[in-house]
């Protein structure tokens, strides 16, 4: 199971059409993880994010999945900040 959010963000001067994307809910039975099923799952949410003309993806990994995401390419980023409410 695994979701993607794709969100339209007000466009700049040097980028009218900011799509970003969000991996969410990534799941894998535990029959089936080191199978490359999580991986597959990715691909194909990116793949959907690349369609709809996102600029990046970003994902809140647990500690077990971070390998799967850096062989996919996914970087920290330290421009993020967040706050819990």
């Amino acid at each position: 199971m695994a979701w993607i959010a794709l969100t339209d963000r007000p466009p700049t001067p040097d980028d009218l059409s900011r799509v970003a994307g969000d991996v969410q809910s990534v799941y894998v039975l535990p029959a089936l993880r080191g199978s490359g099923t999580g991986a597959r799952l990715l691909e194909a949410l990116l793949d959907v994010a690349r369609d709809a003309g996102c600029r990046y993806v970003r994902v809140h990994s647990s500690t077990r999945a971070i390998p799967l995401y850096a062989r996919a390419g996914f970087a920290v980023d330290e421009t993020y900040r967040v706050v819990r409410l």
